[in-house]
């Protein structure tokens, strides 16, 4: 079976495979973000290439730990194998509390800001309708039901439509300034905060390097197709940055926000096309909040099979009809909900990628001492070593420590959790040992 699997993955499906697995929520909700960030209309574009750079180095460097380590659990399993237990502990443990649920609980805001948009809702019920939102979710993944598969395939075409629809129409019919437009900016002007804001919707690469292991020659197939897949997403990014500024211009996005992609879409296709537009657009949140839902609990879950988690005999509980990981899940959602109620999705977002860049750089360490313990490895290979792997790390160096100079807030509850995780962990170790020698 895995031979035939291997010979499944080509090129061309593979670099798919990248597009669909990036393209999120973030091209809609922060154009307006970055842009006010950046302070200009000029370096809001370079800030959205400088991050698409970050994600192509990452991508790289990334596939050539997964190939060395093909194991599942993602980074969890890639920084125990490397760095140990500890390291491995903490990085799950800031998954399942901070990561997971701030990424599902910024996309269920920003779905409920674009369902209060499209049919002209008080912006109040935001907050009620992401939680109505991720509930009904949570139930249709805890019930088993085979809609899952469905839903991801639809709104991977549903997220290409706008962008391709936007991006097109939007720089043919544009007749705004692009270039060089300074905004009025109520913010601190950061450019290493708008960098974070794009990184969001560059978020999700970490999962292309596990597709190396189903691939017809790896070696030259992966990096082509991460290539050319993020090569595809930051022209898309770019060119839907470049329409929407060219029909509402730099503080037109400002000032619309979260709606700015809906509003270009009204200008350029009247009520009923722009309404459509926003329509594909809430597909393609939605069915992003139903993979993360699908996966994050397995992060939590791997930790309790691994008695690496407090009150992990009620957490690894699955479903015995439904195989499902249901206290995994549910435990995440409350922890989602909770920060819905508390704080805002740009604060989420920023929250969400500052944690997780934190593990990412040890991440891309990991490749060097990976390299030094087995220098001739006949796996994939990341290209221009050691470049790429050093413009990743740089790259995940400057965004933690940017964050925590300009936006220290952001990165507070992710460090107060990191330092809560030490305790916890030396606790768990005690207790295994205890048991061991019970037995």
């Amino acid at each position: 079976m895995n031979d035939q699997l291997k010979k499944t993955i080509g090129f061309w499906v593979g670099t798919s495979i990248v597009v669909g697995t990036v393209i999120g929520s973030g091209i809609f909700m922060k154009p307006g973000v970055v842009l006010e960030l950046s302070g200009n209309s000029t370096m809001s574009l370079l800030a959205w290439l400088i991050g698409g750079l970050i994600t192509l180095a990452s991508g790289l460097t990334i596939a050539e730990v997964s190939t060395r380590i093909p194991k599942t659990g993602g980074l969890y399993a890639y920084l125990e194998e490397v760095y140990g237990k500890m390291w491995g502990f903490l990085c799950g443990w800031v998954q399942t509390l901070v990561y997971g649920p701030a990424v599902m609980g910024a996309l269920c805001l920003y779905f409920g800001a674009l369902v209060a948009g499209l049919f002209n809702i008080s912006m109040d019920y935001t907050m009620g309708i992401g939680i109505v939102t991720i509930v009904f979710l949570t139930a249709m993944n805890l019930l088993g039901t085979k809609y899952g598969g469905l839903i991801q395939t639809v709104s991977t075409v549903a997220k290409l439509i706008p962008i391709v629809f936007i991006a097109v129409f939007g720089v043919a019919q544009g007749d705004m300034p692009v270039f060089n437009m300074d905004v009025e900016t109520t913010v601190k002007v950061s450019m290493a905060g708008a960098i974070l804001a794009t990184l969001w919707a560059y978020d999700g690469w970490i999962n292309v390097g596990f597709m190396a292991g189903e691939m017809k020659n790896p070696q030259k197939t992966l990096p082509r197709a991460i290539i050319t897949g993020i090569v595809v997403v930051m022209v898309a990014y770019l060119a839907v940055n470049l329409a929407m500024l060219h029909v509402l211009g730099a503080d037109g996005i400002i000032a619309n926000g979260t709606n700015s992609a809906n509003v270009a879409a009204t200008v350029l296709f009247g009520e009923l096309g722009g309404k459509l537009i926003a329509i594909g657009i809430l597909i393609s949140i939605f069915g992003c909040l139903n993979g993360k839902l699908l996966t994050f609990p397995r992060i939590t879950l791997a930790m309790a099979e691994d008695k690496m988690v407090p009150g992990h005999k009620q957490i690894r509980k699955i479903s015995p009809r439904f195989r499902t990981p249901i206290n995994a899940t549910i435990l995440q959602v409350v922890i989602a909900i909770i920060m819905m109620i508390v704080t805002d999705p740009d604060k989420l977002s920023n929250m969400a990628i500052f944690s997780v860049f934190s593990f990412y750089g040890l991440a891309f360490f990991a490749v060097f001492i990976l390299r030094k313990k087995d220098p001739d490895a006949k796996t994939y290979k990341v290209p221009l070593y050691p470049f790429i792997p050093i413009l990743a790390i740089v790259g995940a160096v400057y965004i933690v420590l940017s964050t925590l100079i300009d936006t220290p807030m952001d990165a507070l509850y992710s460090v107060i959790i990191l330092i809560i995780g030490l305790p916890v962990y030396w606790l768990m170790v005690k207790n295994e040992r205890k048991e061991r020698q019970a037995k």
